[in-house]
């Protein structure tokens, strides 16, 4: 069974910086990719950030020169570190993990969430 717990949200003021951890119950190199989505209230979850097992990141255009995906091997951690904060960075932010086979199919592993609020 795996397992993504999240840490590292809270409040903060616009423009300061929070890091958002995720931990894997087993080796992140056993999946396609890890990454982190997010959900503000009343809208649908989207991607922030992915890095693959390869070492490639992407970034939705909201994110880019802002956060950084990284990661460390020998803790099975991933982590989101957001600088530069807005307001409208407020959501609750979702651990992602994948494994897909070469013909599929594919399945994705969840966090609980973890609440970023920024203040204005």
């Amino acid at each position: 069974q795996v397992q993504l717990v999240e840490s590292g949200g809270g409040l903060v003021q616009a423009g300061g910086s929070l890091r958002l951890s995720c931990a894997a119950s087993g080796s992140i190199f056993s999946f396609n990719a890890m990454g982190w989505y997010r959900q503000a209230p009343g809208k649908q979850r989207v991607l922030v950030a992915t890095l693959t097992s390869g070492g490639s990141t992407n970034y939705a255009d909201s994110g880019k020169g802002r956060f950084t995906i990284s990661r460390d091997n020998a803790k099975n951690t991933v982590y989101l570190q957001m600088n530069s904060l807005k307001p409208e960075d407020t959501a609750v932010y979702y651990c992602n993990a994948y494994r897909e086979g070469l013909y599929g199919p594919r399945y994705d592993y969840w966090g609980q969430g973890t609440q970023v609020t920024v203040s204005s």
